[in-house]
């Protein structure tokens, strides 16, 4: 018997690696610019901070996946097996993989260099976490008679990790950041059970109301004498509408067609924003996974071009 969808056991996880960030000097999460090469930091820095680390990632990890054993996983069980669900949920639930895994790993990375682990390492050992992580889901779905393990979410996972990793090898700091945001919609009230009674519920299981985001710090690529301000950036956004059934019959059964959705819009980072509150710098950290709101031009294959004043 599943108690939760998908796309809560994601969020569930990246939002463990963001708050882990709490324990993380201010500062350590910030923005950083471009090394040549790795700095050698003192080893009592190392000493004491590796081990809290360490230990307050395995407790919030095993404590995770004790909960998902004894609140998701809790019908018959039966052998591994694949099940292949690229086709449902217009890919939804793919982009919140990659959104999830990314932002895990990028966790892990800045918590890692808060270690003290030195840049080079910490890209590798940390940028792999968000994968890591979200395997073991993957094992329990392959047991579960209902679902079974999906290949694709595997590979939205991998590339999650490796979209983060990439960027820090690149330029040693991250500046094409995924991002969600929500909106409620009318389709939770026709399948409430599965897409959310409360506005918190459907903000975890209403595709319908999820658009992620690419957000460009462009820049990061203007020479240095530009004026574009660093924290104002220009955002690709993905979603889908229709969505009641993960598939077409049953939605059409009820006058449903799904289809997709493409926005262009303007995002903030909120790690730009000059402050010198330390408490206020971890606060913006954590709130860069998700877009702000803010105006957006949309394209879909049912009505074209739409325009809005205010999109989130």
């Amino acid at each position: 018997m599943r108690l939760f969808p998908p796309s809560l056991r994601v969020f569930g996880l990246t939002i463990l690696a963001a708050s882990l960030l709490l324990v993380a000097r201010p500062g350590a999460a910030q923005v950083r610019q471009p090394a040549v090469a790795d700095t050698v930091l003192p080893a009592s820095r190392l000493n004491q901070r590796l081990p809290l680390l360490a230990g307050g990632l395995v407790v919030s990890y095993s404590s995770l996946m004790y909960l998902l054993s004894e609140g998701w996983y809790t019908g018959e069980k039966s052998r591994f097996h694949w099940f292949n669900d690229l086709p449902e949920w217009e890919q939804l639930d793919k982009a919140g993989h990659f959104w999830g895994s990314f932002h895990e790993s990028r966790g892990a990375v800045d918590m890692l260099r808060w270690a003290g682990v030195p840049d080079r390492q910490a890209i590798w050992y940390g940028g792999f976490v968000g994968f890591l992580l979200q395997t073991p889901i993957e094992l329990f779905d392959g047991r579960d008679p209902a679902y079974g393990a999906s290949a694709t979410d595997l590979t939205a996972n991998f590339l999650g990790s490796a979209g983060l990793i990439g960027q820090q090898l690149a330029w040693n700091e991250v500046r094409i950041m995924p991002k969600l945001s929500f909106h409620p919609t009318r389709y939770a009230a026709l399948r409430p059970n599965v897409l959310g009674r409360s506005l918190g519920e459907q903000f975890l299981k209403d595709y319908n109301g999820q658009t992620y985001w690419l957000a460009t710090d462009v820049g990061a690529f203007l020479p240095a004498t530009s004026r574009w301000p660093r924290w104002l950036q220009p955002a690709l956004g993905y979603g889908g509408q229709e969505m009641v059934y993960n598939d077409d019959g049953t939605n059409a059964a009820l006058g449903l067609r799904s289809y997709r959705q493409f926005y262009l819009s303007l995002d903030v980072d909120l790690r730009r924003i000059p402050t010198h509150n330390k408490v206020l710098k971890k606060v913006f950290y954590a709130l860069s996974i998700f877009h702000l709101p803010a105006p957006a031009l949309e394209w879909n294959p049912r009505r074209g071009f739409v325009a809005h004043g205010l999109y989130y």
